[in-house]
């Protein structure tokens, strides 16, 4: 059997001004990909760890996938899709497909790329089996449904079963293939958008809707099954959070599970919102604490979309006389070239922040010393590769500041470790990311501190300008009513 495999993926925040470009995406054409993701912890490496060895040919066409990031630009989308369809048209012979999507992108005027793709390669494949996994952030479109036979969410929030659902998507695919099951779905929307801790699988309310999925792919007709909450950030028509279950030609039990999972999400929305503490309150607070604490800056999140260039905790910290060692990081292509002309070993002023989202951040005049230059490329700790441009080091006193030209995921340590920064060495460390951090950190901090400040992610979703998702909409509008009766 020969099984086309193709990822598109980027988490997109409308909110973010900065838009994305065809250059923002890491691109991988035919063999490339499998070389480049075999050895990774992602649903690629996943699905093919588990079709290689049951005798499928793997048929690698494109792997696009970017930073979170803005609005993909139209030109650069429609190069990026058309790409992935005229690599689907090349392939003959083909008996099904596997498509890699994150499900929360967006582009400068088209809402569902996602969808788009999935719709262009139904047209290229006809009625052959196409499998596509997905983020649990995803936003559920009638045309991604209807365009696959079957979606695969992550289980998990902060992420860490990639390659398990590459796994799991592959084997559905391989029961498709050999014609065992006949895949129906129930889907139930519900319009509310969901932040916090208590969204944490692990320990969190939305991990017993989650486990009620698990137990129902697990038992006899279960197949797929999911609750996918959408990324608040991209504001799209579609944007709300779902309950999808796939059932092996059971649909009245589908719908009935769904509606289950539905009940218990809403019954709990007031719970999936994130408390947030005032920045003056959470420098007071590290300042007390001994050992590494960790601000969660969800607002500049560039894990979430957001432009990466805030300032905002910098400023406080410069403010607030700060005197423990502090570890932060920013987007600064004109800071960075500033740095590299002046070389290491430097002194200089030099404004930081507020070049990609000016609306929200100015820049700040900081005195700093150029400790380092680099290159900016490097790997995550799940093996993918970062780009982020060129990158220097600047130390401010106590403060330690991570330079970019390009955005870069500030969610573990190795984003620090590649430009010989130990998170550990730090009294403070500023991480962009709501809770994808606390994989790497939750073991490691002293204390944790979701902080508030403004941004394009921001968890406090009432400050965001939403223009085009459905209201009313919890918690945006408090008389929110879901489609089903709650009981």
């Amino acid at each position: 059997m020969r099984v086309l495999v193709a990822e598109l993926k980027q988490e997109t925040a409308t909110f973010n001004p900065a838009q994305s470009r065809y250059d923002d995406f890491r691109v991988y054409y035919g063999n490339a990909m499998v070389d480049a993701y075999r050895d990774t912890h992602t649903e690629l490496a996943g699905a093919m760890q588990v079709l290689e060895p049951e005798g499928v040919e793997i048929v690698p066409t494109l792997a696009a996938a970017a930073v979170s990031g803005g609005p993909v630009a139209d030109a650069d989308l429609d190069r990026l899709l058309t790409e992935c369809v005229t690599a689907a048209q090349g392939c003959s012979d083909l008996d099904g497909a596997y498509i890699c999507l994150h499900g929360a992108m967006a582009g400068e005027s088209e809402g569902d790329p996602e969808g788009r793709l999935l719709c262009a390669l139904r047209e290229v494949l006809g009625d052959l089996p196409i499998i596509a996994s997905l983020d649990l952030h995803a936003v559920i479109t009638d045309q991604l449904v209807d365009m696959a036979d079957i979606l695969v969410p992550f289980h998990t929030y902060p992420h860490v079963d990639q390659f398990e659902t590459g796994q799991r998507a592959a084997r559905l695919l391989l029961r498709l293939l050999r014609k065992q099951i006949r895949p129906v779905k129930a889907r139930v929307e519900m319009p509310m958008l969901v932040r916090g801790d208590e969204l944490i699988t692990a320990t969190g309310k939305f991990g017993a809707a989650i486990r009620r999925c698990q137990e129902i792919e697990a038992e006899p007709g279960g197949l797929s099954a999911g609750v996918i909450i959408g990324n608040a950030f991209t504001d799209v028509p579609d944007l709300q959070s779902n309950v999808l279950i796939y059932r092996d030609g059971d649909r009245s039990g589908a719908e009935e599970q769904a509606l289950e999972i539905a009940r218990y999400m809403w019954r709990h929305r007031q719970e999936f919102q994130a408390p947030l503490t005032p920045l003056a309150d959470a420098i007071a607070l590290a300042r007390e604490t001994a050992g590494l604490t960790v601000f969660s800056d969800a607002a500049d999140a560039t894990a979430s979309g957001a432009a990466g260039d805030s300032n905002a905790i910098l400023k406080g910290l410069l403010q607030s006389d700060w005197t423990k060692r502090a570890l932060v990081s920013v987007v600064d292509s004109p800071a960075v070239a500033a740095a590299v002309e002046a070389g290491v070993g430097a002194q200089l002023t030099i404004p930081l922040g507020g070049t990609r989202d000016p609306g929200r951040f100015t820049p700040v005049l900081v005195d700093v010393i150029v400790e380092s230059q680099h290159d900016g490329d490097f790997l995550y700790e799940d093996g993918t590769r970062g780009r982020g441009g060129r990158v220097v080091v600047l130390r401010a006193g106590p403060i330690t500041i991570l330079v970019s030209e390009r955005p870069v995921y500030v969610v573990g340590l190795k984003v620090f470790q590649a430009h010989g920064l130990e998170p550990t060495a730090f009294d403070l460390v500023v991480v962009k990311s709501p809770n994808g951090f606390r994989t790497h950190y939750q073991e490691l901090a002293s204390r944790i501190v979701p902080v508030d400040v403004p941004g394009s992610t921001s968890a406090n979703l009432r400050s965001l300008p939403f223009q085009n998702c459905r209201r009313p909409m919890y918690p945006l509008e408090e008389h929110a009513e879901p489609p089903f009766d709650v009981l």
